[in-house]
Order: structure tokens, then sequence, then C-alpha cells
């Protein structure tokens, strides 16, 4: 019967995607700058969108990404070609930035990615 009641209570959060990349320590504040430049804008154009959060690992030399979408349903409904749009202007200003190659592939690759249900605490 718990479950039955934990249910509906689990479906009126929300989801977080989370996103770890390689991201070189000579290369944070480029990372940074795309990130605000390329996905920033084009997530807040989203339906569901929240917002986010970024974080650095120095010892690993990773980025973290948590997106806190309203609910999965908006977040999974955008088009894969959409998201690879973006992704596509985010390594164009890198590589602009670097006068690299875009052949040589991406400077922050993605290591990982997942999916978080947001959980709360029960009332006492």
């Amino acid at each position: 019967m718990l479950l039955g009641v934990a249910a509906p209570a689990m479906a009126e959060h929300g989801v977080i995607e989370q996103l770890r990349l390689a991201v070189p320590a000579s290369h944070r504040e480029l990372w940074l700058q795309a990130e605000a430049s390329s996905w920033q804008p084009w997530l807040e154009q989203q339906s569901g969108f929240e917002g986010r959060d970024l974080f650095w690992d120095p010892q690993r030399e990773e980025g973290l990404l948590l997106i806190r979408w309203s609910s999965r349903e908006q977040w999974k409904a955008i088009p894969a070609a959409e998201v690879e749009r973006v992704q596509q202007v985010f390594e164009a200003q890198v590589n602009q930035a670097l006068k690299r190659d875009p052949a040589a592939g991406p400077l922050f690759p993605l290591l990982a990615e997942g999916e978080l249900q947001v959980q709360v605490l029960p009332s006492r």
C-alpha cells in the first residue's frame, strides 16, 4: 500500500538530466563561455526547463551538468535533431575560439549521461 500512496507524489516532481563531460583545466573558462552562449539561451526557450547547475571537478577535470525539467515528458519531447543542432553550435564556437580543426572531434566529450528522479522526504 505504501507504493500506491508514494507513486502519485513522485509523479508530481520533476526530473534532472545528468551529463558528465571531460573538461580540461586549460579550457574550463572556454567551456563555460560556450555553455552560456549556446546551450543556455536554447534551454531557456524549452517548455519544462526549470534551470541548471554546472559543476567542475578539478581533480578529474570533468564537468557535471544537472539540468532540471518540470517533467520527463517535456524533456524527452525535444527532438534529437534539435539537440544535435545546438551541440553543433556549441562545438563550432569552441573550435572557432581555439582555431581548431572541427574534424578533431569534440574537445569536451560526453562521458556519461543519466536521469535522476527528485525525491522528497516524507512528512513527519
